[in-house]
C-alpha cells in the first residue's frame, strides 16, 4: 500500500491492510521473515566526561549523577569491550545474518567493530549520529545529523547505509530528509504493523519496515526481574504466532550492553535455536527484506 505525506508530517493511518494483508512471498516459501537488529550505540550516548551537559539516563543503574559518571560510562563500554565479540560469535555459530543499527558517532569511535560486522556478512544501518531523539530537531540540524551518520559509516566500512531508525521519536521532517539524502531504501520508524508497507514521499517510493519494542531486550533495563527465560519465551511465542498467520515479519531488537551480559546470552541462543529448528523461517538482514519487497511489488500498491 502507498500513503502520501501531507503538510509537516504523515497523516495517521488506522486502516493499514484492514485484515487483508498482501502476501510478500518470502524466499523459499517461508512463512515468516525474522529480522535481528543489534543496536550499536556505545560511544554515541550522552556523557559529561565527553563534554555533554548531561549523562544518559537509560542504563542498568538508576542512581543518576549530574556530573561525570564513570559508572554509567563503564556500563556502555562493556558493550564494545566484551559483548560485541560474544554476540558475533553466537551469530556465527548459527550462520544467520543480522542488521547492526549503528549510531554514526559510535562507528566513528569504534570503526573496527563496524568493519568486523561487514566482514561477517551483516548489514550496517544508520541509527542517527548521536543516540538521541529527533523529535524537536530543527530541519537543518537534522539534515546534518543524517549526513554525519552516513559519512561515518561509509568512512569506516566503505559502504553507505541504506536503512535508518531513529531513537524514540522521529521529527515531522525525518522521512522527507532521508528521501532527499538520496541513498536510503527503507526506515524502521514505525511500530504499527507486522508487514512492510510503502509510502510516497516527494513523489518517490519509500519502504517502511516496522520495528517492535515488545520483542526487544530493552525490557532487561525497564524491569530488573525480566529473566532470560522470559525474553526467550516471549520472542519464541511471537515467532510461533506470526509463523502460524504466515506472510509476516518479526523484528527482534538487541543491544550490546543489554543482551550481551552472560546471564542473558542463553536467552538469545534459545531464540536462535528455535528459529533454526522451525521450518519456514527466513532470517534476513533488513536491507534484504526491503529489496525482496521491492522485487515482489515493483509498483506501489493500495490495499
Amino acid at each position: 500500500m502507498t500513503r502520501r505525506l501531507s503538510g509537516a508530517g504523515p497523516l495517521r493511518d488506522f486502516r493499514g491492510y484492514a485484515g487483508r494483508p498482501v502476501d510478500p512471498n518470502w524466499p523459499g516459501d517461508a512463512r515468516l521473515a525474522l529480522s535481528f537488529v543489534l543496536n550499536f550505540e556505545e560511544g554515541a550516548e550522552f556523557s559529561v566526561r565527553d563534554g555533554d551537559p548531561v549523562n544518559e539516563a537509560v542504563y542498568e543503574v538508576t542512581d543518576r549523577r549530574a556530573g561525570p559518571d564513570p559508572c554509567i560510562d563503564s556500563h556502555f563500554e562493556y558493550g564494545t569491550r566484551a559483548a560485541w565479540w560474544r554476540i558475533m560469535e553466537l551469530f556465527d555459530r548459527y550462520g544467520v545474518p543480522l542488521t547492526v543499527s549503528a549510531c554514526g558517532r559510535a562507528v566513528q569511535r569504534s570503526p573496527e567493530l563496524a568493519r568486523d560486522a561487514v566482514a561477517r556478512g551483516h548489514e550496517i544501518s544508520a541509527h542517527g549520529w548521536r543516540w538521541e531523539s529527533h523529535a524537536d530537531m530543527a530541519e537543518e540540524e537534522e539534515r546534518r545529523a543524517i549526513g554525519r551518520a552516513v559519512a561515518a559509516i561509509r568512512e569506516a566500512t566503505g559502504e553507505r547505509p541504506v536503512g535508518w531508525h531513529t531513537r524514540s521519536s522521529a521529527s515531522p521532517n525525518t522521512r522527507r530528509l532521508l528521501v532527499e539524502e538520496g541513498g536510503f531504501l527503507y526506515d524502521s520508524d514505525a511500530y504499527n504493523d507486522d508487514i512492510p508497507y510503502d509510502l510516497e514521499i516527494g513523489g518517490r517510493r519509500h519502504v517502511v519496515l516496522p520495528y517492535a519494542f515488545d520483542t526487544n531486550d530493552m525490557h532487561y533495563f525497564h524491569t530488573q526481574r525480566f529473566a532470560g527465560a522470559d525474553f526467550a519465551g516471549y520472542v519464541t511465542d511471537a515467532m510461533d504466532w506470526l509463523h502460524g498467520e504466515g506472510g509476516r515479519m518479526l523484528s527482534v531488537g538487541l543491544h550490546l550492553r543489554m543482551i550481551g551480559r552472560p546471564g542473558r546470552m542463553g536467552a538469545l541462543e534459545r531464540i536462535l535455536r528455535h528459529a533454526a529448528e522451525k521450518p519456514g523461517v527466513w532470517v534476513a538482514r533488513r536491507a534484504d527484506i526491503a529489496r525482496h519487497w521491492l522485487t515482489v511489488f515493483p509498483e506501489p500498491h493500495q490495499p
